[in-house]
């Protein structure tokens, strides 16, 4: 699950039923820091449509080589927009996927950003202007992805394990 000796009991298992989630039982160490992340997680993604923030999160912890982040929000997006097969593409290759290219940009430049933020500029942002979004909803993709990276990063920083959940019924996306 993780290298670090979690807590048996902690308030944020107070809601879980049956199995207790690696990435809670890793935040049980500070549930105050994980209070802190569901409310500007929540605020993030109640700025963009759910299928856009699961792309752009997909797309960034791809990027991050985080196999629980994508693991997780993969499963998001086949149980609410793809089956299966068109999924695996979308992991595979997004750019020939069969999605649109507005999707298509929204997920290269949020590999970009995933990537490295500090080498953003204008130019990484012109075809999302081209497709028509706002520098509101630009911003909100940032948003998304800066909060991957800090999500991700920690998980990946104590080795947090993919909940067994996450791996069907398509374990062959890490």
């Amino acid at each position: 699950m993780t290298y670090l000796a979690t807590p048996a009991d902690s308030p944020l298992f107070a809601n879980q039923t049956g199995h207790i989630p690696n990435y809670l039982r890793v935040f049980a160490l500070q549930p105050g820091a994980y209070a802190a992340w569901e409310q500007l997680s929540a605020s993030v993604r109640d700025g963009m449509d759910l299928h856009r923030y699961e792309l752009v999160t997909l797309a960034a912890a791809r990027r991050l080589g985080s196999d629980y982040c994508t693991l997780a929000h993969s499963k998001v997006l086949r149980d609410r927009f793809y089956d299966a097969d068109r999924l695996r593409a979308i992991v595979d290759d997004h750019r020939n996927a069969g999605l649109s290219p507005l999707d298509v940009a929204i997920m290269d430049f949020a590999d970009q950003v995933a990537a490295d933020p500090t080498a953003i500029t204008d130019e990484h942002a012109a075809p999302l202007r081209a497709h028509g979004l706002s520098d509101q909803d630009i911003f909100q993709i940032v948003l998304a992805v800066c909060i991957r990276r800090f999500f991700s990063g920690v998980l990946s920083a104590v080795a947090a394990t993919p909940d067994p959940a996450l791996l069907t019924p398509t374990p062959d996306l890490r």
